[in-house]
């Protein structure tokens, strides 16, 4: 039986009204290495490889191709070796209707059992964000 994943939608308010220092940190390289993980390579075909731990000891690395691209409003991607056709995680900037600050908006896909931890994650990258560059 193959479980279908949910979908999860996340809001993180921001610290700053800036678009474009936001779009850095979320669409280069180097801006997802700050916060997301420890080594972000742009492979080239749209596909990017984020490992987690260090290459000479215990790490784990994965691909993921960007399927969508707009400057300073959303990037969305597709691990490589994922086994829903319909699973993505994207992360968008957009404005709070209810506060008007600045937000970023994630959509990952978990199976049921993985929800809770994937959102736990979610929260502790949000964290490193706000501490490596103050938004």
């Amino acid at each position: 039986m193959n479980t279908k994943k949910q979908k999860l939608y996340l809001e993180y308010p921001l610290a700053t009204k800036s678009h474009n220092i936001v779009w850095e940190q979320i669409s280069t390289a180097h801006g997802l290495e700050r916060w997301l993980a420890d080594h972000v390579e742009d492979m080239g075909n749209n596909v990017i490889s984020l490992t987690w731990g260090e290459a000479w000891t215990d790490h784990h690395t994965l691909e993921a191709r960007i399927m969508e691209r707009n400057r300073n409003s959303h990037i969305k991607l597709q691990w490589v070796n994922e086994d829903d056709p319909e699973a993505y995680w994207e992360m968008r900037i957009g404005k709070s209707e209810i506060t008007d600050e600045l937000c970023l908006y994630v959509e990952d896909f978990a199976l049921p059992e993985d929800v809770d931890d994937l959102h736990d994650l979610w929260d502790d990258n949000m964290e490193r964000l706000h501490q490596v560059s103050g938004i």
